[in-house]
C-alpha cells in the first residue's frame, strides 16, 4: 500500500503544474486578467481569477486547447528566488494587486517562485520538471468564490480542474463523476420528497418532510437500539448557553467566530452550540460520583449550529444547522479499553447494516510537538496503546496518522467507501483528556480519594444530514427494504378493490411503513409513480387478488413478480426486511 502523504506525491506536482498552466492559459485569453491562487485539491486543482470579460462553460474547452498547446511544447518547470522587495515591485508593475498582497503578507524575506517560459508565479512548490509530464487533464466547471473566503471580499471566478498520470484514470474519475451526478444527494432528494431549502428560513438550514423525517428517525433509532444494549441512557440539553461554558471548555477561543451569538434584553451573551459535548459534562458534574456509578454513558441526538460562510454550503453535505447523534462516555482510565471496545462493537454492527467496509485511521499526538497537547505523556502513551491494541485484537488494518490527533486526546475515525468508490469519513471515537481537566470532573475511588475521569466522544453517524447525503448518493435513492420511508405501497386496480386493499394497508401499519393508492389513475400510472418515489415494494390488487385474498408483489430491487396470500403477508415482509 502506497503510504506517500498525497502533498509528496507525483500526481499533486502534476496538478500543481497544470493549476499554473491553466493561469497562462488564462492571461492569454484575457490579457488583463488579475491572478490570484491555484492550489492542487484533492481530487484536481483549481486557479482563482478576477477578468474583465465574462467566462462561460464553452470557454473552457477554448481554455483547454490553449493548456495543451503549452504541456506540448516540453517547457521546464524552474524555481527561483527573488528578494521580497523586487518580487512586490514586479507585481505593482504588472498590476497584480492579489499576488501583490500575498507577497506583502509573507515574512520571508526571499520568495519562492516557479517559471514556466516567461509566466512565474509566486509559489512554495513542488511541481513536476517539465509540461509534458502532465498526461492528462480536463477542465470541470467554474464557481464564484470570495477572495481569502471573506465575503467582503471581491467576488473571483475559480476555475476547477482535475489531472491524472493517465487517459485511463482520468476516464475512470469523469465516469465516477458522471456517476455522481446521477446520485447527486441535492437533487434526488427533494425529487424523493425528502427534504427543501427555502430562502425565507435561509442557506444551509434544511428543512425535512414527512418521508425525510422518517429516514431520520429510522436511522436514530437503529443507533439508539444498540446503543441501549450497552448501557447508554438518553439526556437532552438546550440549543443555546452562556458563552462562560465555552470558554471554560477551550471551544470559545477556537470556534468564536463560527458561532451564532444572541443577546438577551439584559444584555446577556448566549451562543447557539456549535457541539454538545460542554453542556454533557455539566450533566455529569451535576452529581458527585462513586468508582461503582462508573461509567456513565450520556446519549443525545440533537442539533448545532455554525456559521459556516456560504461559498461552502454543499446541500446536506455542507450546512449551518445539522444534527449529531452524539454520546459521550465518562469512565476511568482503566475503564477505557472495555468502553472503546463496545463503541467499536456499535459502529460496526451499523455500517454493517449497509454493507459499507471501514477502514480504521488511528490520529495520534506529534511526538516532536508535545507542547501542543494536554495531559502527561504517560497518559498519552497508555491511550494510544490502548486503541492499538483494540485495533490489533479485531484484526483490522489501521493506518496510523502521527500529529492528527485533537489537543485533548487520540481518536480512531473510519471510513466508508460508497457503491462508486468515493470515501467518506463517518463514525468517531475520541478519547479527552481536556475537558475532564477543564471542568475538574472526578469520581471518588475506592481509597476514598478523588480519581480524575475520562472523557470519550462517540459519533456513530456524526452529523446526520451529512451521512443521509452519503446514503442518498451511496444507494442512488434506492434505499434497503429496513430504512426506507416508504417500505410497501398498495395499488387497487378498481373501485371494487378499494376496500379490500383498505383493509391489507390496515392490517400491516403496525409493522411496516406503507402508503395506500385507491386513486382513479391508471394502474401503469400509479406503478411509475411509486417507482419514480423508489419504494422497494409494490403490492398490487385487483379483482383477482380479491377473489383469491391474495395479493402480488412487485419487488424493486430484483424486478421479480410474487403472489402472496393476504395472511402470510406480514411473515413474508418480515423475512423479506430481514435479508435487505
Amino acid at each position: 500500500m502506497n503510504n506517500i502523504p498525497y502533498e509528496e506525491s507525483n500526481l499533486y506536482k502534476i496538478r500543481h503544474t497544470a493549476a499554473h498552466v491553466l493561469a497562462m492559459a488564462v492571461l492569454e485569453w484575457d490579457p488583463d486578467a488579475k491572478l490570484a491562487i491555484g492550489p492542487p485539491i484533492e481530487n484536481g486543482f483549481y486557479y482563482d481569477f478576477q477578468l474583465s470579460k465574462t467566462l462561460t462553460e464553452k470557454d473552457l474547452s477554448v481554455l483547454e486547447k490553449s493548456m495543451w498547446k503549452i504541456i506540448n511544447k516540453n517547457f521546464p518547470v524552474v524555481r527561483k528566488t527573488l528578494k521580497k522587495s523586487e518580487a512586490e515591485k514586479q507585481y505593482r508593475k504588472d498590476q497584480q494587486p492579489y499576488k501583490l498582497e500575498l507577497a506583502e503578507n509573507l515574512e520571508d524575506t526571499e520568495l519562492s517562485f516557479y517559471g514556466i517560459d516567461s509566466f512565474w508565479d509566486l509559489c512554495k512548490g513542488p511541481h513536476v520538471k517539465s509540461t509534458n509530464e502532465i498526461k492528462a487533464l480536463k477542465l470541470l466547471s467554474t464557481a464564484g468564490a470570495y477572495w481569502r473566503g471573506d465575503e467582503h471580499q471581491p467576488m473571483l471566478t475559480r476555475i476547477y480542474g482535475t489531472a491524472f498520470e493517465s487517459e485511463k484514470q482520468l476516464k475512470e474519475y469523469l465516469d465516477q463523476l458522471s456517476e455522481a451526478k446521477r446520485r447527486d444527494h441535492k437533487i434526488l432528494g427533494p425529487k424523493l420528497g425528502l427534504f427543501t431549502f427555502s430562502e425565507l428560513v435561509g442557506s444551509g438550514l434544511p428543512l425535512w418532510k414527512p418521508k425525510g423525517t422518517v429516514l431520520r428517525n429510522v436511522l436514530d433509532d437503529a443507533v439508539w437500539e444498540l446503543r441501549k444494549k450497552k448501557g447508554y441512557q438518553k439526556v437532552e440539553i438546550p440549543h443555546i448557553t452562556k458563552k462562560d461554558l465555552y470558554i471554560t471548555s477551550g471551544h470559545w477561543e477556537k470556534f468564536k467566530d463560527e458561532l451564532f451569538l444572541v443577546k438577551t434584553r439584559e444584555g446577556h451573551e448566549f451562543a447557539m452550540k456549535p457541539m454538545n459535548c460542554p453542556h454533557h459534562t455539566q450533566i455529569f458534574a451535576s452529581e458527585q460520583h462513586s468508582y461503582r456509578d462508573m461509567p456513565q454513558r450520556y446519549s443525545n441526538t440533537t442539533m448545532v449550529y455554525r456559521d459556516e460562510q456560504s461559498g461552502e454550503l454543499a446541500g446536506l453535505s455542507r450546512v449551518r444547522g445539522f444534527t449529531q447523534d452524539d454520546a459521550h462516555i465518562f469512565c476511568r482510565p482503566s475503564q477505557i479499553e472495555k468502553e472503546v471496545k463496545d463503541t467499536w462493537d456499535i459502529v460496526d454492527a451499523f455500517y454493517k447494516k449497509f454493507g459499507f467496509k471501514l477502514e480504521v485511521r488511528l490520529s495520534l499526538s506529534d511526538p516532536k510537538e508535545p507542547e501542543k497537547y494536554l495531559g502527561k505523556p504517560e497518559q498519552w502513551q497508555q491511550a494510544e496503546q490502548t486503541l492499538r491494541s483494540i485495533a490489533k485484537s479485531r484484526k483490522v488494518a489501521v493506518l496510523e496518522q502521527e500529529g492528527e490527533a485533537a489537543f485533548y486526546g487520540p481518536k480512531v475515525d473510519f471510513m466508508a467507501k460508497d457503491s462508486i468508490g468515493r470515501q467518506w469519513q463517518v463514525a468517531t471515537i475520541q478519547l479527552d483528556f481536556n475537558m475532564p481537566e477543564r471542568f475538574d470532573l472526578y469520581c471518588i475511588n475506592e481509597q476514598g480519594e478523588k480519581e480524575r475521569a475520562v472523557m470519550i466522544h462517540v459519533a456513530v453517524m456524526g452529523s446526520l444530514e451529512r451521512f443521509i447525503s452519503v446514503l442518498i448518493e451511496h444507494y442512488a435513492g434506492d434505499f434497503p427494504f429496513w430504512v426506507a420511508p416508504t417500505q410497501i405501497k398498495i395499488l387497487s386496480v378498481s373501485e371494487k378493490a378499494a376496500a379490500f386493499s383498505k383493509e391489507v394497508f390496515d392490517g400491516i401499519t403496525k409493522q411496516f411503513r406503507a402508503e395506500l393508492d385507491t386513486s382513479e389513475e391508471t394502474l401503469g400510472k400509479k406503478i411509475r409513480t411509486a417507482e419514480l418515489e423508489k419504494v422497494p415494494v409494490i403490492a398490487v390488487i385487483g379483482e383477482k387478488e380479491l377473489a383469491e385474498k391474495k395479493v402480488t408483489l412487485r419487488i424493486r430491487a430484483t424486478q421479480e413478480q410474487k403472489t402472496v396470500e393476504i395472511k402470510k403477508l406480514v411473515s413474508y415482509l418480515t423475512d423479506f426486511s430481514l435479508l435487505s
